[in-house]
């Protein structure tokens, strides 16, 4: 297994650090005061990103991906070196939701801006794809990152993949960090993982803020496939936080502490991880904001750190 696994150092200089004291060593929790206006991500644009759109990776209309790509200039390409990649898995409930949303894109641009190959994802959708439809097609995607035409095709280093997602799909990323055990270079196995908003443990309702539009158990019944939670064994395999081992890789868990989706779903997830002894940084913003909506210039530093320490990766200065 590579040694891909570190904590973030040098971060509380940027951020108003609290480290818990029942964390793992070398494990930090942190909580961000947000500022007062987030800088969310649909604000920004990325016009030196190229993106190439809607690339096939499946015969189903609904399996297709965008790849943005870095200017050269931020990328250490020059003596031909691959480059590391971030699987961005957008959210909606598992049923809904399109990686050409704007605010989507915009991530994908971000990541790339920032030097990382972006693969930006669309899945199967529940009701008429249930589990494991979603996570199926996010683990090919994997798997096709891999496949050895397409690191050729751009400049990938297969042995460096993030994923990256937010509410349904941060529990798709965390999944792809969870499941299968060992070495996280091959097959569908993932590098580093960054979750916001996730409901990790689907096992049963969850109960959500007025502010959700419907029941939260019946999106999640209708996702399974199954008709209740007593009957329901997909409900364990969608869930990140009952398949958690010593082999998986580091993990940033993001979550509000007054969003719709309780913070529960984050800290049952980040004390499994810790509790197993995989390197987990858990971060709270204050709020409501959820998903990706918390993506101001903070929490974007945050993530960047995370993922350039986990793929060992440095941008051009």
């Amino acid at each position: 297994m590579r040694a891909h696994s570190r904590s973030l150092v040098g971060l509380a200089a940027s951020l108003l650090v609290l480290l818990t004291a029942c964390a793992a060593p070398g494990v930090s929790s942190i909580v961000i005061e947000p500022a007062m206006r987030p800088v969310y991500p649909m604000l920004a644009t990325y016009p030196d990103i190229q993106l190439i759109s809607d690339i096939a990776y499946g015969d189903d209309a609904s399996q297709t991906l965008d790849v943005c790509l870095p200017t050269p200039a931020k990328v250490d390409d020059l003596m031909g070196e691959p480059r590391p990649v971030i699987v961005s898995i957008h959210g909606g409930s598992w049923m809904r939701g399109d990686k050409s949303d704007f605010t989507w894109r915009a991530v994908c641009q971000w990541f790339a801006a920032e030097g990382f190959v972006t693969v930006s994802v669309n899945y199967r959708l529940a009701p008429a794809n249930i589990f494991p439809a979603a996570f199926d097609d996010v683990q090919n995607v994997v798997r096709w990152i891999r496949d050895p035409a397409q690191v050729q095709r751009f400049a990938l280093d297969p042995g460096r993949i993030g994923a990256f997602g937010g509410s349904a799909g941060g529990n798709l990323a965390a999944l792809l960090g969870t499941q299968g055990s060992g070495d996280w270079t091959t097959d569908s196995r993932v590098a580093a993982v960054v979750d916001l908003s996730g409901p990790n443990d689907v096992r049963a309702p969850i109960v959500t803020l007025d502010t959700y539009d419907r029941p939260f158990g019946d999106v999640q019944l209708a996702y399974l496939g199954c008709t209740d939670f007593a009957d329901c064994p997909a409900a364990a395999a969608a869930s990140p936080v009952a398949q958690v081992d010593a082999t998986d890789p580091p993990f940033f868990v993001a979550h509000s502490l007054d969003e719709f989706l309780p913070l529960q779903q984050s800290e049952s997830l980040v004390a499994t991880l810790h509790a197993s002894g995989v390197p987990a940084t858990y971060v709270t913003v204050a709020g409501s904001l959820h998903s990706i909506a918390m993506l101001d210039a903070a929490m974007k530093q945050s993530v960047i750190a995370f993922l350039r320490g986990a793929l060992a990766f440095e941008a051009k200065v």
